[in-house]
């Protein structure tokens, strides 16, 4: 839902950057795999040791990429099937390392068994949110937006785990996020099922 109000904008300002980035001679390939490298490693180094802030400024800023790829791969006419795949499948990696290192803390100096639960559930909902998509595309049907597509879990759960760690907040305001994550996820898998269905019928 994010993605499409905010695109025209961050295109906007993440263009010179992208320009940048070409004539330093960085391809959208390698772009997308340095931002996916810098996630995971922010996430699993930050994370697991209660560092809810510096993990999160660190995530961001190669969360940018995310978006800076596909802008020099339109600017470089290299657009591609590839570079598409490429992005998505390492999509997931990031995703994984971000609620798996939150898991992490919480598995341990963290002690709260029911936030693994919860950021166990968020992280595999939001995988089925995302093979919804592409399983029903590979059939020739559409099944895109929704309530909680990528965009908007990694804002919400980046937005809300790091204002816990600049402003000590209590992780009860993390546990309220991820538990209207959750059902935020349920209820986007619930309307790209029902999309497809729809689809399928009128077949």
């Amino acid at each position: 839902m994010l993605d499409k109000y905010t695109r025209v904008y961050s295109t906007r300002i993440l263009t010179p950057a992208a320009r940048g980035l070409l004539k330093l001679g960085l391809g959208p390939d390698a772009v997308t795999v340095i931002g996916t490298l810098g996630v995971c490693a922010g996430a699993l180094i930050f994370y697991p040791q209660g560092e809810f802030l510096w993990g999160t400024l660190f995530i961001t800023a190669f969360v940018f990429f995310d978006n800076i790829d596909g802008i020099m791969a339109r600017l470089s006419g290299r657009t591609s099937k590839w570079g598409a795949f490429l992005d998505s499948t390492l999509d997931r990696f990031g995703d994984a390392a971000i609620f798996g290192g939150l898991a992490l803390w919480f598995a341990g100096d963290g002690d709260d068994l029911r936030m693994v639960a919860l950021l166990i559930a968020c992280l595999t909902l939001g995988a089925v949110v995302s093979y919804a998509r592409a399983r029903a595309e590979s059939l020739g049907y559409t099944a895109g937006g929704g309530i909680a597509e990528r965009a908007d879990r990694l804002v919400a759960i980046l937005v809300i785990t790091g204002l816990v760690g600049l402003l000590d907040l209590t992780v009860v305001v993390l546990e309220v996020l991820l538990w209207l994550l959750a059902a935020a996820s349920a209820w986007t898998v619930w309307q790209r099922v029902s999309e497809v269905r729809r689809q399928a019928a009128r077949e």
